[in-house]
């Protein structure tokens, strides 16, 4: 070997060498989760890039894999801007989990999260990065409720249910913020990373969840904002979104004991029971069946339709289709048959022993929905629950 080349081959590198050499980490990271916003994508970012002309920043765009290809016009425009990155989902949803992987993805000092849908003003993300840069804030929230911000962009009835929203988030979880619901803010990284742990991937208000998280330790500051109108897309609010709200506001009153999945998969259970009900009666009185038939189809019918929703509700960011669905309802009822032995030896057991009947029934039927819960999230959508 050239003596020469060995030399340099062998010369370690410094610490100052390496720190050279490496591209600068941008100080700001502006998360942008997306379903279907290609028409929006260019026009964000110009924006962007216009209100943090001189900052050094980067967009993170978090996609859901949707079929408009956002995450193929995304990559397109980085192929030309290296601040503008990817990360394209597949086989799970939801904003939440989207907002947290671009965040945790991210080795920025402060992270932003802005909607993709051209209703927030950009133009903040400068006096929010200065307000956390004076060092005594942890979060700045963009506010639509504040004094000297408008919902412009809100229709009367969104406007109503935000508003009853923030009253009851006010109420039950004690945190005084004018706008606790907003989907705009920006975070120090110091104060983010202890949180994230305990940060449900389930959900569209990851902000709430930080603030009920962080239990009032948080130092938080809100600006006033206009809330525009949409001008491509379509809003992604649902039925699905209130579910998921109820869920989180359980979960965070009794201090993330119970989690949100669990909670829906609960409301699921209940559902059921009524179904259940209603098919036993129909079997028996319309179809003249014999008890013991009856309650076995009931039993199926009623398993069938909690699969379903869980399936379209609970783990909608894991949802199967096609032969996977088939194979999965087979692998649901075949769980909740042990579940259901599981209820009825538990059930037994302690009325044997106490002879308090509500009390053994409520404890079986407990335990059923635990075991239920916990093996199908495994064995059925194949992934531990959040």
């Amino acid at each position: 070997m050239n003596d020469a080349f060995a030399k340099v081959a062998l010369t370690p590198k410094t610490d100052e060498t390496i720190r050279t050499a490496a591209p600068s980490v941008p100080e700001l990271t502006v998360v942008v989760p997306t379903f279907n916003e290609r028409a929006n994508i260019q026009i964000l970012v110009d924006r962007v890039a216009q209100a943090l002309a001189g900052r050094n920043w980067e967009m993170i765009f978090v996609d859901d894999n949707s079929p408009d290809r956002t995450a193929a016009t995304v990559r397109a425009i980085g192929e030309t801007d290296a601040r503008i990155r990817c990360i394209r989902r597949i086989g799970r949803r939801g904003l939440s989990g989207a907002c947290l992987e671009g965040m945790l993805a991210s080795q920025a000092r402060y992270l932003a999260v802005i909607d993709a849908d051209l209703q927030h003003d950009e133009g903040l993300l400068a006096p929010m990065l200065d307000r956390l840069r004076e060092g005594n804030v942890d979060i700045v929230v963009a506010s639509r409720f504040l004094d000297g911000a408008s919902v412009a962009g809100l229709s009367t009835r969104r406007t109503q249910i935000s508003r009853w929203t923030i009253k009851l988030v006010q109420r039950l979880l004690g945190i005084s913020l004018t706008d606790p619901m907003s989907g705009y803010f920006m975070i120090r990284r110091d104060a983010f990373e202890p949180l994230a742990p305990r940060i449900s991937s389930q959900g569209f208000k990851i902000l709430l969840d930080l603030l009920a998280t962080g239990r009032g330790g948080l130092r938080i500051v809100e600006l006033p904002f206009t809330f525009g109108e949409r001008r491509h897309g379509v809003s992604k609010l649902d039925s699905k979104i209130a579910l998921d709200f109820a869920g989180l506001l359980i979960a965070k009153l009794t201090r993330d004991t119970v989690s949100p999945r669990f909670i829906l998969f609960c409301l699921v259970g209940l559902t059921g029971i009524v179904i259940h009900l209603g098919s036993l009666f129909g079997l028996l009185s319309v179809a003249a069946l014999r008890f013991s038939v009856a309650q076995a189809l009931a039993t199926v019918i009623a398993t069938s339709w909690n699969f379903m929703l869980n399936n379209f509700f609970t783990y909608r960011d894991q949802r199967l289709f096609g032969w996977a669905f088939a194979t999965g309802l087979v692998r649901y009822q075949l769980v909740c048959a042990i579940g259901a032995i599981s209820n009825v030896g538990v059930a037994a057991w302690l009325y044997d022993y106490d002879r308090v009947w509500w009390i053994a029934g409520l404890a079986g039927a407990l335990v059923g929905t635990v075991w239920n819960f916990t093996v199908s999230s495994i064995f059925v959508w194949r992934q531990r629950s959040a």
